[in-house]
């Protein structure tokens, strides 16, 4: 069935029919671009969301990302980010698959049902101007059949008229022969006109008009399926984006399972561990009496008087929390008096003869006030933060521990590009015509400079750091000497239990470093670094350890590694893996097994 042999008579339905249809494809697409317009503003909205909670960069927040908390909410903004990139996808998807190509198709049907209807036009029309060429000849025919009839009455009569002449007769005779042989030719070109009419009615009704419908119905299918892949797409679209968008909340959902309790609270006592100890419980003093006490270091001492007594609370340091290594005397300056001598066993001081309790309590105000006074005052005061020694013992270890890898980074490029000065020596000395070996002679001298001033830097915070009781790295690197490398090898060593240094020759060092513990240098020209210590022990991992730091080993939760060196009571122990990496974990993240 088809419209040109069922609806061969219903042209004004097929016209609006064609019409509403293209009318759907329109409105179809400003349905989609509306709809993209959504997913465009939605997506902006989305990352203008997550631009506003991410962290800036150097703030405070983008510090905390060490916390699995803090770095699961960055990641959820990430994954959200990139869900609103896959919603912007959709949108420039939508606009080009269907908005864009429905828009062209609908032009293009456009066209072509215009011409439809010029052809079905042009088709009426001719079949109106045959119609009216038919109605033409037919009222001709009507009108001179009717003249002749009146020419052969008039003849007839005038025939038997007897009054009439032959001549009148004649004529009139005539006459009617003309009017009836022009009668004839009209009916003739009558019947010719209508033959054609007809014919030309029959190809309107039964092929040009069916054809043409026929066509508007095949545009009008093809329109059908074309917005029905309109439709299609309008499903398929945002269902291609579907598994990366599953990925992303997958992403969400594995950045919140992801989060370890336990572990931040691991990596906050490693951030912020300050190594000073609980302090002590004060001792109690007696003023209300004038009774001697003894010392504090020993019951067997020669007792004290009051006075006596109070200067020794007087050079204490009034702490809130204490360190548990021994300050310089220009580190207590700030907060002590000297002491003021008085005889062992001497009578009560005069100051104290009407009302010792009150007299003591207005110098115990006068000796813990200024304290305070001056610690505030110190904090306000420049700090040492070349050698980090505003920051506690714990957080100045790793400080000085992360200054001396990137000094030792900096020590080594300058020894590779030393040896490779030295090769490039060599090979002009050998080839003159490849360069002149005095060319080089102020790069290596500020090669060698360099590594000097160093070298020089490394000891002094290797010192820093044996000063503050930390554990070296042994740093190796080779110097040009005499045109050839050789090797050599720094080592520093943390502190036994009996508070000794292992330490070879490295000579003398500078002033600043006078005062703490020598380092020096092995020269070990035989050295292998297949010469590996034997395991003293093995460790099971009870949490992961990320072991970004340097000097540091990463591990996951249940690995079994090698004890290379026990904890030396800094909260590290030494750590090796079948691949002989080695590398410092933290003592309570493992539980430790050692042979006997």
């Amino acid at each position: 069935m088809d419209w040109g042999t069922e609806l061969w008579d219903q042209y004004d339905i097929i016209d609006k029919h064609t019409l509403s249809g293209l009318d759907l494809v329109d409105k179809y697409v400003k349905f989609v671009k509306e709809r993209t317009e959504i997913e465009q503003n939605y997506a902006k909205q989305l990352r203008n969301l997550t631009k506003k909670y991410s962290p800036k960069r150097g703030s405070k927040e983008e510090q905390e990302c060490r916390f699995s908390n803090h770095q699961a909410f960055l990641d959820i903004l990430n994954e959200l980010n990139d869900y609103a990139g896959q919603r912007e996808l959709i949108a420039e998807n939508m606009m080009i698959n269907i908005c864009i190509e429905l828009t062209k198709y609908l032009q293009e049907l456009k066209q072509e049902r215009k011409m439809h209807l010029i052809e079905a036009k042009k088709a009426q029309q001719s079949l109106e101007g045959t119609f009216k060429q038919l109605d033409n000849s037919k009222k001709r025919f009507e009108r001179e059949w009717r003249e002749a009839e009146k020419a052969a009455q008039y003849a007839e009569k005038t025939d038997q008229d007897l009054n009439a002449t032959k001549a009148d007769v004649e004529k009139a005779k005539h006459q009617a022969h003309t009017r009836t042989h022009i009668a004839e030719e009209c009916r003739n070109d009558y019947a010719a006109q209508l033959q054609k009419y007809n014919k030309e009615q029959s190809n309107f009704y039964f092929t040009d008009m069916p054809l043409i419908f026929n066509k508007l119905q095949d545009m009008d299918e093809r329109r059908i399926k074309k917005l029905s892949q309109g439709y299609v797409l309008f499903a398929d679209t945002e269902r291609h984006v579907m598994p990366i968008i599953g990925k992303c909340l997958e992403g969400i959902s594995r950045a919140g399972a992801n989060i370890n309790s336990r572990n931040d609270s691991m990596v906050l006592i490693e951030q912020h561990k300050s190594g000073f100890e609980r302090p002590g419980d004060l001792e109690f003093e007696d003023f209300s009496q004038g009774i001697n006490h003894a010392s504090s270091e020993s019951s067997l001492g020669t007792p004290k008087g009051p006075l006596e007594l109070l200067s020794k609370n007087r050079n204490k340091t009034f702490r809130l929390f204490n360190k548990k290594t021994k300050l310089s005397s220009s580190t207590l300056s700030p907060f002590s008096t000297p002491p003021t001598p008085s005889p062992a066993n001497g009578p009560p001081s005069p100051k104290f003869g009407r009302d010792p309790l009150s007299y003591c309590l207005k110098e115990i105000n006068k000796t813990v006030k200024p304290r305070i006074s001056s610690f505030r005052t110190l904090k306000k005061t420049s700090v040492d933060t070349e050698g980090f020694t505003h920051l506690p013992p714990e957080q100045r270890r790793k400080r000085l521990q992360q200054k001396i890898d990137d000094i030792s980074r900096e020590l080594q490029k300058e020894v590779d590009q030393s040896e490779a000065l030295g090769k490039m020596k060599d090979v002009y000395e050998k080839n003159p015509q490849m360069g002149d070996p005095a060319s080089l002679a102020p790069e290596i001298a500020q090669t060698a400079q360099n590594t000097e001033r160093l070298r020089g830097e490394l000891n002094k915070y290797e010192c820093w750091l044996t000063e503050a009781g930390g554990r070296g790295d042994s740093i190796r690197y080779s110097m040009e000497a005499g045109g050839r490398g050789d090797s050599i090898r720094y080592s520093t060593h943390s502190l036994n239990n009996n508070g000794a240094h292992n330490h070879n020759n490295l000579g003398a060092l500078s002033d600043e470093t006078e005062s703490s513990q020598a380092i020096y240098t092995e020269f070990d020209d035989d050295f292998e670094d297949d010469d590996l210590a034997a395991p003293i022990g093995q460790c099971t991992a009870l949490y992961n350890f990320p072991g970004s730091s340097e000097g540091t080993i990463s591990m996951q939760e249940g690995e079994v590694l090698f004890v290379v060196e026990e904890d030396k009571g800094d909260g590290w122990t030494r750590v090796r893996r079948n691949n002989r990496d080695e590398g410092y974990i933290p003592t309570s993240y493992a539980n430790i097994t050692l042979k006997k």
